[in-house]
């Protein structure tokens, strides 16, 4: 099995992954073009953020499946990988602990005057009784905007600085298991109004528009809002003209016209108002998130490899469009499933998915298989005279 790496992975990853008994290539600086050149022989493409377009699918064609260093699809071509019967995985939640940390090295920042300070030192500055107005941690009331991962760590750290914490997120409450003692809002501006501080990080497969002039309008005077979602999730303009009639400080991760590469000329406009301070979307890049992106690229290869488990997985369907399903109990013999199947075919019904399961012994098996139509009767009573079907079942898939 040949395994491409397309990304930077650590070396003690890519030494687990020889060790899986595969040829693994490294070009983590390939063009589209040498990608291009390079697939047709590829069985698990590892990408980070290259574009995986439509054409290099179709050229590799023994590609298995594709694993993203990082949340979500970035730019695969999930649609045609789903249409070659490619898997697309990815490693959620990798980069939670970094982002969380910078969360709430921007709040200390904010409250502390830490670039103000810096700044002042650099020109030769000393003036401490102007930068000397930070409100301290304690006591006081964190907003986060998104309740995944990130956010409940957030949360973590927040209730250590003896923070009061509250919660808004656009999905359910039961897929947002919270930290105990923290507070669920049910209105984005309940939790405007309640916040001294408000930290934004929204799912980034579920990206819209959680800060708005309204929010921001309900936001208390002097208040700091911290960045490190989606850029979506912030109206910049909107923030911009709020800022200083509404006294806040803010810190900024994402911006929405970041340049393409890691280096390039770039302005903003919220960089350049007084009390913005801003990083360049540093937030999953730390040491500790890229070893642990690369020791779940290893794990969902290992398990592929090992078990035919496909861990993460981007483009399996919730639910499958089959509308009966065939119960089967039946001898664990050789050409007893081929047998069932040429009935289904000769009927012109589709087996949607099939799952079996052996009992101790190897002597009896247990079968399901999913059709997307209800068999006739003649298929039926066919499969029940095969002499090693031992009870056949036709259930409609509620």
């Amino acid at each position: 099995m040949r395994i491409l790496v397309t990304c930077e992975l650590p070396e003690v990853a890519l030494e687990q992954l020889h060790a899986l008994g595969g040829d693994v290539g490294y070009q983590p600086l390939a063009t589209s073009q040498e990608l291009r050149d390079s697939v047709s022989d590829v069985c698990v493409l590892v990408v980070g953020a290259a574009r995986i377009s439509p054409e290099i699918i179709t050229r590799a064609t023994r590609l298995q499946m594709i694993v993203r260093a990082g949340y979500g699809p970035g730019q695969v071509a999930v649609d045609e990988a789903s249409a070659a019967g490619v898997f697309v995985t990815h490693c959620p939640d990798q980069h939670a602990t970094a982002v969380a940390e910078l969360a709430f090295g921007l709040i200390l920042a904010l409250d502390r005057r830490i670039v103000d300070n810096t700044l002042a030192l650099r020109e030769g500055r000393w003036a401490r009784s102007e930068l000397a107005d930070a409100r301290g941690l304690a006591g006081r009331t964190l907003g986060i905007l998104g309740c995944g991962t990130v956010g409940s760590l957030v949360a973590r750290r927040a209730r250590a600085f003896g923070m009061r914490v509250i919660v808004w997120s656009p999905r359910p409450t039961v897929e947002c298991p919270l930290e105990p003692g923290v507070e669920f809002c049910n209105w984005r501006r309940e939790l405007a109004r309640q916040s001294d501080v408000v930290v934004v990080h929204a799912p980034e497969d579920e990206p819209e528009r959680l800060v708005d002039a309204a929010f921001l309008e309900n936001m208390q005077d002097g208040a700091y809002l911290v960045h490190v979602g989606h850029p979506a999730s912030v109206d910049e303009a909107a923030l911009a003209r709020a800022i200083e009639p509404r006294h806040l400080r803010v810190a900024l991760d994402a911006f929405s016209s970041e340049p393409a590469s890691d280096v390039g000329r770039f302005r903003c406009r919220l960089c350049e108002l007084p009390n913005v301070i801003g990083t360049q979307h540093i937030g999953p890049l730390t040491q500790q998130a890229r070893q642990a992106v690369a020791d779940e690229v290893v794990r969902i290869i290992r398990a592929f490899v090992v078990s035919g488990e496909v861990a993460n997985c981007l483009n399996l369907a919730n639910r499958s469009p089959a509308t009966w399903q065939l119960v089967l109990r039946m001898r664990d013999q050789v050409g007893v499933m081929a047998s069932v199947l040429d009935a289904i075919r000769a009927d012109g019904v589709n087996a949607q998915e099939i799952s079996s399961r052996v009992f101790t012994g190897a002597k009896a098996a247990w079968c399901t298989i999913a059709l997307d139509e209800r068999p006739s009767a003649e298929a039926l009573e066919i499969i029940r005279a095969l002499p090693d079907v031992l009870h056949l079942d036709l259930r409609a898939v509620v």
